[in-house]
């Protein structure tokens, strides 16, 4: 029953996150880095920070009591996270919302599932149960399905001109979008390393009272302060020698729509996170496996999006069989993931 519960609080958490993208669509006139900015400054600093504060008690505390080497690291992976996070971005321009997420989230998923386990030197054992192998087998659906995912944007940029490609997504470069994509990817794992060696931090979290829901909060605040360092050094500097610092200073009815547009996808963003927790406290001794629930479900639903907008308008029947396809598989494993859980529980 508790691994249901984690499933269900992974497929709300990858919602918010396949569908945080949508209201920066809505914003006008500004250069990509100054709506990044924005958006990040809700979802990496005033998002943690005010949930972490309702949600944990005494977290000012709790960190207090945290080792300062636990922190570094959590900090760490934080800012290596954050070199994901800002090519992530770039994935989105490049690739469009389906198949960049598909191919960026899908490496995700590999790294950061497989990695935690290889570290700590329980693969063997991992495998030597039904449940583990299970798992396992549902991270090789899902990534089967990445794979397919990826074989239909290469039949979608064969088969479409470039002026039909960039009808629907204005900057779309397969060959770029790929490079940036493997390299978002890989780095973007490092968000579960971080989650793992902030568990010390989820257990003073709980001995100061903290439900167990929540506890992963607390370290979500030190994972995404390492996140917004990164991010604002690089958007800043980019502001400056771009001289697109100038969309921070007009006070006209667009900027300041903007700027809501920008809030409402920080938070919706945070909002996979604070949901990937709650999943996270659920899943049981194999907690690292809803690192895999979580980014399939990201992938299925950033997916459905890039349908509904159209994204592959124009492409031929074969294209939108494979694409289907791939999504499918990429939810079954969800349903392979989950019930890996549910032996082991």
């Amino acid at each position: 029953m508790l691994v249901a519960l984690g499933v269900l609080f992974h497929a709300l958490g990858g919602f918010a996150s396949g569908s945080f993208y949508l209201p920066y669509k809505k914003v006008n006139g500004w250069s990509w880095e100054s709506y990044w900015l924005v958006g990040g400054l809700v979802s990496w600093l005033v998002a943690p920070w005010v949930l972490g504060l309702l949600t944990v008690p005494h977290l000012l505390g709790v960190l207090r009591q945290t080792p300062g080497s636990t922190l570094a690291w959590v900090y760490f992976w934080g800012l290596l996270w954050g070199t994901g996070g800002l090519t992530f971005g770039l994935a989105m321009r490049y690739l469009g919302l389906s198949l960049g997420m598909a191919f960026t989230l899908g490496l995700c998923a590999v790294f950061g599932t497989l990695v935690p386990p290889l570290w700590a030197g329980t693969m063997g054992q991992l495998m030597g149960t039904a449940s583990g192998r299970c798992i396992l087998l549902g991270l090789g659906v899902c990534v089967l399905g990445i794979v397919i995912c990826g074989r239909a944007g290469l039949l979608k940029e064969k088969t479409q001109t470039q002026a039909e490609k960039r009808g629907t997504i204005a900057e779309f470069d397969l060959r770029k979008g790929i490079g940036v994509a493997i390299f978002s990817g890989i780095m973007s794992a490092c968000m579960s390393f971080g989650l793992t060696a902030g568990q010390p931090i989820a257990k003073l979290a709980e001995t100061n009272g903290t439900n167990p829901l929540f506890v992963n909060n607390a370290i979500l605040v030190v994972i995404l302060a390492g996140g917004l360092t990164t991010n604002a050094a690089w958007c800043l500097y980019l502001n400056v020698k771009n001289h697109s610092y100038t969309d921070y200073l007009n006070p006209s009815f667009p900027a300041l729509r903007n700027v809501v547009f920008c809030a409402l996808a920080g938070l919706t963003w945070y909002f996979q996170f604070f949901f990937y927790g709650m999943g996270d406290s659920q899943m049981g001794p194999y907690r690292f496996s809803g690192w895999t629930l979580h980014m399939a479900f990201i992938i299925a639903f950033s997916s459905m999006w890039g349908l509904l907008l159209h994204e592959w308008r124009g492409a031929s029947r074969l294209t939108l069989r494979t694409i289907s396809l791939g999504i499918g598989l990429v939810v079954l494993s969800t349903v392979v993931v989950g019930y890996g859980n549910f032996l082991a529980e």
